[in-house]
């Protein structure tokens, strides 16, 4: 016998139905996905309101960098000793500033100027070379994401910025930025650094060796493997006389 052909209202009541379904299932997706972005949020914010009172023992940095060393270079591991902001030398401290944010205490977090220019440079590149990035921007991405470069991480690294400029002061800042950056193979914050490279520790480095390690920071790995790079001495120099411009913000 055959089968009666489905009639054209049976047809389009069953296209609205899979429309209907297919709609609510992209509603529950984009749903799923929102909570789960502001948890992330969330956590995030929350993370930072505790670091004003508790020091951060690892970073998202170290954690893969660790996982790096583990599978690659058995032999080596994470150094990295947390001291208090008034344990490491003011010498760095401009250093840094000089070399990495000059206008860091004044300015919210970003600069404006700064990522349009990166912007440009990515364009004309075609592909992401800058990222026009502040003390605190490094210090969004060193805590919480990975060193991918893409423009919606550079999205996630302003919000967390945000939230650091909202919930701490600017020393605080400071001094986590000064215990979690990474200087070298394995090598985090000013007191690792100054043992690793200097024998001495972050309290007692000198002009010269402050403004070093601030030129380091950009290539860290490269400048540990190239100490004696001509680039690296000269514009240590140039760091050198900047430093006593730099504005702290203590």
């Amino acid at each position: 016998m055959r089968t009666p052909k489905r009639s054209k209202a049976g047809a389009k009541a069953g296209a609205s139905v899979k429309a209907i379904t297919a709609g609510r299932w992209a509603a529950y997706a984009v749903a799923v996905f929102a909570f789960s972005w502001f948890a992330i949020q969330a956590f995030y914010f929350a993370q930072i309101a505790l670091w004003n009172y508790v020091n951060p023992q690892s970073t998202a940095f170290m954690r893969s960098d660790a996982w790096r060393l583990a599978q690659d270079r058995p032999d080596l591991s994470i150094q990295h000793t947390w001291v208090p902001y008034d344990q490491i030398s003011r010498n760095l401290k401009r250093a840094i500033i000089a070399s990495e944010d000059a206008n860091f205490v004044n300015n919210n977090g970003y600069e404006t100027d700064a990522i349009l220019q990166a912007w440009e440079r990515n364009k004309a590149r075609g592909k992401i070379v800058a990222g026009g990035s502040t003390i605190t921007q490094q210090l969004a991405r060193n805590l919480f994401l990975s060193r991918e470069k893409s423009y919606i991480r550079k999205g996630q690294e302003l919000i967390i910025t945000w939230m650091l400029e909202t919930l701490m002061d600017k020393e605080r800042i400071f001094e986590i930025y000064l215990n979690s950056v990474e200087w070298g193979n394995g090598v985090y914050g000013a007191e690792a650094a100054a043992r690793y490279y200097y024998k001495t520790t972050a309290a007692k480095l000198s002009a010269g060796q402050a403004a070093r390690l601030a030129v380091m920071l950009p290539r860290p790995k490269y400048f540990d493997e190239h100490r004696n790079s001509g680039y690296l001495t000269q514009r240590a120099r140039v760091i050198a006389r900047r430093m006593g411009a730099a504005e702290l913000p203590d």
